[in-house]
């Protein structure tokens, strides 16, 4: 590769929000082109004489990198390398890195969030409040919906990696007992319980898992009636991961006690979305946004700046290809 390192960030909006200090980033290149944002049919265009392509989600599939012979480094803004065809940039001889563990804090701070929401009932007392119904109160205070107390209840989580590690322990300063779900296609651990065996316990579920084969729609019709009247759940992995109509209808049941999702199964979602539908009960949806505080983004800048340097000083950092 010559000198000339150029880049393009074919996604710089989905990051950046012009809240951002992308000096260092800048200066790891000869040339550093941000794009709004780029539709599948510019993309060859874009990376033409492009040396490194920087996408958040931008799909870089086995045709584009073909037709991108001077490619030579694919720095992805996130953690997911969904949008990235791995063997085709090994075959071309393109290395792939990641951004990892950048958003811990944001997305922790956003579970706990909803869970407390959820706890408390903070969607019905705000409407309520909207709508007038504290204003004409015959007393001083509303308590037309149920609040309850984390202290003295079970979370189950179900991935515990450094975000749900996270998670266990903000769940434990609020006196929560936490216990481990067994994912499936792991190998079973002495530390982690059955699906089966966590969900009756709990009162609260809480997700950080992957979504692969293994776990597409693992918490389904039969998972969600394991769990105990009233309990609690909370997504802010990835939307697959839950059937979504499963978790409408038991909403709608009234068997669960409430649940919170940051993540949808398409996104941007269509408002055919089962959980989009107006009449679920007791169900906050967040759009994708848990991981996006100031902080955390600039944290992806920066470890995008740690893999092009590493790259162009002979030490790649991250590779996932």
């Amino acid at each position: 590769m010559s000198n000339n390192r150029r880049a393009v960030f074919l996604d710089h909006t989905s990051l950046d929000l012009g809240d951002l200090d992308l000096s260092a980033l800048r200066n790891s290149f000869s040339d550093l082109q941000l794009c709004v944002q780029t539709t599948p049919d510019q993309v060859i265009e874009r990376l033409q004489g492009a040396h490194v392509a920087i996408s958040n989600k931008i799909m870089l599939d086995a045709q584009t990198l073909a037709a991108c012979p001077e490619l030579k480094l694919i720095l992805i803004a996130a953690t997911g390398t969904n949008n990235v065809d791995l063997d085709a940039a090994r075959a071309h001889g393109i290395t792939v890195s990641n951004c990892q563990g950048y958003g811990t804090p944001s997305v922790a701070q956003h579970t706990i969030m909803l869970l407390l929401a959820l706890a408390t009932r903070l969607s019905d007392y705000q409407k309520a409040v909207g709508e007038g119904r504290w204003q004409q109160a015959k007393q001083f205070c509303l308590l037309d919906f149920p609040i309850v107390e984390l202290e003295g209840k079970t979370l189950g989580l179900l991935g515990h990696g450094e975000l749900g590690g996270a998670v266990a322990r903000l769940a434990e300063a609020f006196g929560m007992r936490v216990l481990l779900g067994q994912l499936p296609g792991r190998p079973a651990r002495a530390d982690r319980l059955p699906l089966d065996e966590l969900l009756p316990q709990i009162d609260a579920l809480t997700l950080h898992c992957p979504l692969n084969e293994h776990t597409r729609n693992f918490i389904g019709t039969r998972e969600l009636a394991l769990m105990k009247p009233g309990a609690f759940v909370v997504n802010t992995a990835r939307g697959g991961l839950i059937d979504e109509q499963a978790l409408a209808d038991a909403l709608r049941s009234g068997h669960l006690g409430g649940a919170a999702t940051d993540v949808l199964s398409v996104e941007p979602p269509t408002a055919s979305n089962p959980l989009l539908a107006g009449d679920i009960p007791r169900l906050i949806v967040t759009p994708h946004n848990a991981w996006g505080s100031r902080e955390a983004r600039q944290r992806i800048v920066g470890q995008l700046t740690e893999n092009a340097q590493g790259f162009f000083s002979g030490t790649a950092l991250r590779v996932v290809s």
